[in-house]
């Protein structure tokens, strides 16, 4: 199960609302809250609209109740704070390690399926598996419709939730989903790579040909599903996604990040090496990432990455289960460097409120080091004539 969804709430689903928002555009006005045996007849109201059956929406509804543990965690949502040497080296274990190539070779034919069909490699896929849930191992114990039930009912962000609600009671018509009996993460994600309803009823795929898509207790089912919403995430099939290089001493470091304008034939040109020596996407666009400054790990990152981005926000997250993929396909550990030491919390809240008065646009002053606080920090180190890696440092904060 994500831990917090690994990252904010908005991080977690960004990719699998998308579609379910333009939706919701046209759902009632008066969506959420009040009384919620009302509420639930107008969930059924527009459920029956979707062509689900007055039986079957009666069914999925009937014993629903708002979930205040759901509601908890919600308004507490943890924040990432971890470094990337830190979260990768918890994640991307040994013992993950050791499971995902024994997934891979176990069930070589189903991810030899998901490949022909949707062109993503097994690796890929193996990844998001280990990270979300353990291999299924931990998918989460939260009753799926009332934790839905409960964020569509909250007038915070029905628009996110209630087309999800939607889709979970048309997944009990389709015999995939057990409204009394169905659980996983509190945001309404279920299985073993963690979808919501919406993308598991546009998305899945009977991989174990039962006629029916259960990516709870099917390996095929979650593993084919999760393949083909990669496809739709934009992956290009025979394209790299992430590649460990070194970096020299003298770089526009300025230019790193997950920013447009250059290609990796650009990157090697100015020095940057991969580990591995191939050099042979250099026509693709790409971007240098540094997740913890010039002195430490350093990726080349490719088109394909951004299925990661819409997966997950969180760069953390995202350069961890990128790398992961990596070690899966065969590509060694990577060469941790020596970076330098960075900020603590009450530090980097420090920075922050310097770098907003300086006029830079940091978003919340919440003591991480997001895409917002990287720029500025970039910006603020070309200034003072230090090396702009992105990377805060207490150089940086006593220069500011």
């Amino acid at each position: 199960m994500r831990q917090n969804l690994k990252t904010t709430l908005a991080a977690g689903l960004a990719a699998f609302l998308l579609a379910g928002t333009v939706q919701a555009q046209t759902a009632p006005a008066a969506a959420c809250g009040g009384d919620l045996a009302a509420f639930l007849q107008g969930v059924k109201a527009e459920a029956l609209t979707r062509g689900v059956s007055a039986d079957v929406a009666d069914r999925a509804l009937a014993g629903a109740a708002i979930d205040q543990k759901v509601l908890s965690r919600d308004r507490a949502q943890g924040v990432f704070r971890q470094t990337f040497l830190e979260f990768s080296k918890r994640t991307v274990s040994q013992s993950r390690l050791d499971i995902g190539r024994k997934k891979l070779k176990d069930l070589s034919s189903v991810f030899a399926r998901a490949e022909q069909e949707f062109g993503v490699p097994g690796p890929i896929i193996a990844a998001f598996w280990a990270m979300e849930t353990d291999f299924g191992a931990v998918q989460g114990d939260f009753n799926t419709r009332n934790a839905l039930v409960t964020l569509s009912h909250d007038c915070r962000r029905p628009e996110l939730f209630r087309p999800q609600l939607i889709a979970a009671v048309e997944m009990v018509g389709h015999g995939d989903l057990d409204p009394n009996g169905t659980t996983g993460a509190w945001a309404g994600e279920v299985g073993q790579v963690q979808m919501l309803p919406k993308d598991i009823i546009e998305f899945g795929v009977d991989g174990d040909g039962d006629s029916h898509v259960d990516v709870k207790k099917s390996a095929p089912d979650a593993i084919l599903t999760a393949a083909k919403f990669i496809q739709h995430l934009g992956f290009t099939k025979g394209q790299p996604w992430i590649q460990e290089v070194s970096v020299p001493d003298v770089l526009p470091f300025e230019k790193t990040g997950l920013q447009p304008g250059m290609k990796a034939a650009d990157w090697f040109a100015l020095g940057v090496k991969p580990r591995d020596g191939d050099t042979s996407f250099g026509n693709l666009e790409a971007s240098l990432v540094i997740p913890q400054g010039r002195k430490g790990p350093a990726f080349i990152t490719y088109p394909n990455f951004n299925i990661y981005l819409e997966w997950n926000q969180s760069f953390i997250y995202t350069t961890s289960a990128a790398y992961f993929a990596t070690r899966l396909a065969g590509a060694p550990p990577y060469e941790r460097g020596t970076p330098e030491e960075g900020l603590s919390e009450d530090s980097m809240k420090q920075l922050q409120t310097k770098l907003q008065g300086l006029g830079h646009d940091v978003g919340k002053i919440d003591g991480i080091l997001g895409s917002g606080t990287r720029a500025a920090i970039q910006k603020e180190q070309l200034r003072l004539g230090l090396p702009a890696d992105g990377w805060a440092t207490q150089a940086l904060l006593s220069g500011l």
